[in-house]
């Protein structure tokens, strides 16, 4: 009955006529975007490729001892260890590379935009419902008009990702900037500080381990979504988990699939680490022991 009161609404058609109408339009803007994304990404692949495997594993494992210590830089290097030994370790650096490129382009949008809208709140009611759309949309529909628009391949990964890991990003730096103590803001004004200068040695240091546990939320939600990418031919570990899902193949996918935890255990140690080492953290961590 209630089919027969209420029309039927084309929403779905309006959105594929407008999809259909954006990529026609913008055709050579889209082009110029999938030749710099697939140029930078092609870069990052030499680069993680070019040397021998035990150079690339000890490098990462020096960053990791760096970050927070032995423990730390021996577990990653057995991790890749174990990733090479189950020949995934080619596959495990495009998947890097994806993860790297994508999680920078998301925070370089995501980090502006949040203090954008800690600083306005007609921004932040703007940005709000739209972050709430992207982060509820589930995954795979936003593989459809990226395709469409872009083709198969590591760029329609690379964008999908980005749109995918966005919403933390804005959402941890928004929430930073404002939980910064009101009086310590109106401090710096009444010693004369621009707003500039206020955001810059006030407020963003204050907020960085906020910030910080956003990044890590963007890197995490950048390499799941990444896997999924290997649907639309994004390659690496996620190409392996789609091949092991159609052949039923369960050593490829176990193989495949403890790769992709041992690289996000050691992405979220990382950038964990790396946001417990800014002095507001070390003063926070000293204050509560």
């Amino acid at each position: 009955m209630t089919d027969t009161m209420i029309p039927r609404v084309q929403l779905g058609d309006w959105v594929a006529t407008f999809v259909d109408w954006l990529t026609s339009t913008f055709r050579p803007v889209f082009d110029v975007i999938k030749t710099v994304l697939l140029a930078v990404y092609d870069a990052l692949e030499t680069v993680l490729h070019a040397p021998p495997f035990w150079v690339v594993a000890v490098l990462l494992a020096a960053l990791a001892y760096a970050a927070k210590g032995w423990r730390l830089g021996l577990g990653t290097l057995v991790g890749f260890v174990v990733i090479a030994s189950v020949n995934q370790w080619g596959n495990a650096m495009d998947t890097l590379a994806l993860v790297l490129l994508a999680s920078a382009i998301a925070l370089a949008i995501a980090i502006p935009l949040g203090i954008w809208a800690a600083r306005n709140d007609r921004v932040s009611a703007v940005v709000r419902p739209v972050l709430d759309f992207m982060q509820t949309m589930p995954a795979f529909v936003y593989l459809i008009p990226v395709v469409t628009i872009f083709l198969t391949g590591a760029v329609p990964g690379i964008v999908a990702t980005v749109v995918f890991a966005l919403a933390p990003g804005v959402r941890f730096t928004e929430l930073g900037i404002r939980q910064v103590d009101k009086e310590v803001v109106e401090a710096g004004h009444a010693f004369g500080s621009t707003p500039g200068r206020i955001l810059r040695q006030i407020q963003l240091p204050l907020a960085m381990p906020t910030i910080m546990a956003g990044v890590n939320q963007v890197i995490m939600l950048s390499l799941s979504m990444v896997v999924i990418s290997g649907l639309v031919g994004a390659g690496g570990l996620g190409g392996d988990v789609v091949a092991a899902l159609q052949r039923i193949n369960i050593s490829l996918g176990f193989e495949a699939g403890l790769s992709v935890v041992i690289l996000a255990m050691y992405l979220d140690r990382v950038t964990s680490a790396l946001s417990s080492r800014s002095p507001v953290a070390k003063a926070l961590a000293t204050t509560s022991a």
